[in-house]
């Protein structure tokens, strides 16, 4: 097959140059003038006739095969423009447009929360990322992204991927630096038998929590986190923000667009990054799916002092969102839903006319379709702060601020 020569228009959701076709083309860059073999809508090979200024070279010498990086041949300013420009086009997809912040960028090496895949070889066993677009495993020498302290943990991960792991099924290591050491949710291992609870406990000065599937290997120590100046412990494998610096620019983002509000609810609420910063300032009550998250929130509320009052509720905020006569309690509401959106609640925060929204998402489609059913209810798009946690990859977070001018007075 002879070579085609193309030209890098924009890039994708997926971080893929796009040239007109369009052909997708990995690792390339708006700009750029590329050959290579095109098969259906792909040029998997290419290679760079003439780069972007915007190119760099990637720190990683494992970037070109390891899937947890697409972008980092990319400058740093040209990724934050890049996810800043993905959520602006998803608001003008509903005719919206709103003051864009500069994005927030967590540092390299930051990544608190990670989860790592491995499986055993003849001879030993491999721990890392997944290959791009494969299942191949790829053993990691360095890496720019995890904070060091879970890099570190690779070779006790190969050791416990050759006690419990199979060469025909791959091991799955749910990652959590916290306050008081690392916790590790296995899955995908052998049956937790008798040998395997007698050797694990060997892991517990290097692992402070260890589960392995549903069943609690040991714990020692419980894993904590800090949610403001409240220590929460949090489920195995729970969702937390990938890092620290990635969940402050939240938490300040929240806390600013709830400026003023002494009664608020947040939705999706976890196990209480935003509710416990709030609530030494604001009465909170918690909403959340998942009923060992809403445990950890009201445990840890119950035990710390100085909060206003602080409740929580377990409840499926997709089947049952909270009503307008519900809803009127509230002066503020902090809305972070998984990237479905939460459509179906913001239909009824609309109705309500709750005066303070700040709504968080890890999918600007979703945000910007939620927040377009605000705009016509009323509300007015304020700001939105582009957050990037997943570095060099084309993941895009956001924070906003939306209020009813007539009732904020702003």
């Amino acid at each position: 097959m002879s070579d085609t020569s193309l030209t890098i228009h924009r890039l994708g959701h997926q971080g893929d140059g796009i040239a007109p076709g369009p052909v997708f083309v990995p690792l390339t860059l708006p700009g750029e003038v590329v050959e290579g073999v095109v098969t259906g809508d792909r040029m998997d090979a290419p290679r760079i006739i003439t780069p972007s200024s915007d190119r760099v070279r990637p720190p990683c010498t494992h970037f070109k095969s390891c899937g947890g990086c697409t972008l980092m041949h990319a400058a740093d300013p040209f990724v934050a423009a890049w996810k800043a420009e993905v959520i602006k086009t998803a608001l003008a997809a509903h005719g919206l447009t709103a003051p864009m912040r500069p994005t927030a960028t967590s540092p390299a090496r930051s990544r608190r929360r990670a989860t790592l895949a491995g499986r055993r070889t003849k001879k030993g066993a491999l721990v890392g990322f997944h290959a791009r677009k494969s299942d191949v495993i790829v053993a990691l020498s360095e890496c720019h992204v995890l904070a060091p302290p879970l890099f570190a943990l690779i070779p006790t991960l190969a050791e416990i991927t050759q006690l419990g792991g199979s060469r025909s099924a791959t091991l799955s290591f749910a990652l959590t630096l916290t306050d008081t050491g690392i916790d590790c949710a296995v899955t995908g291992g052998k049956p937790l038998d008798t040998a395997l609870r007698t050797e694990l406990p060997r892991f517990r000065d290097r692992i402070a929590r260890l589960t392995w599937g549903d069943e609690p290997v040991y714990a020692d120590t419980a894993p904590t986190l800090h949610f403001g100046p409240v220590a929460v412990t949090p489920p195995p494998g729970a969702f937390l923000q990938a890092t620290a610096a990635g969940e402050a620019a939240l938490r300040d983002a929240v806390t600013e667009a709830l400026h003023g509000a002494t009664r608020i609810a947040d939705l999706f609420a976890g196990c209480g990054t935003f509710a416990l910063p709030l609530a030494p300032h604001a009465a909170v009550h918690a909403v959340e799916g998942e009923a060992a998250l809403t445990a950890a929130l009201g445990h840890a509320a119950r035990h710390a002092p100085g909060l206003k009052a602080v409740t929580v509720e377990t409840r499926d905020l997709y089947r049952r969102p909270l009503l307008p006569d519900e809803l009127t309690a509230f002066d503020g509401i902090v809305l972070d839903p998984p990237r479905a959106g939460a459509e179906a609640q913001v239909a009824q925060i609309a109705r309500a006319q709750v005066p303070r929204l700040a709504m968080v998402s890890c999918n600007p489609v979703t945000f910007a379709r939620d927040a377009a059913m605000a705009v016509v209810a009323g509300y007015r798009l304020d700001w939105v702060q582009p957050v990037d946690q997943f570095r060099w990859s084309p993941h895009v977070e956001l924070a906003a601020g939306l209020s009813l001018p007539h009732l904020t007075g702003k």
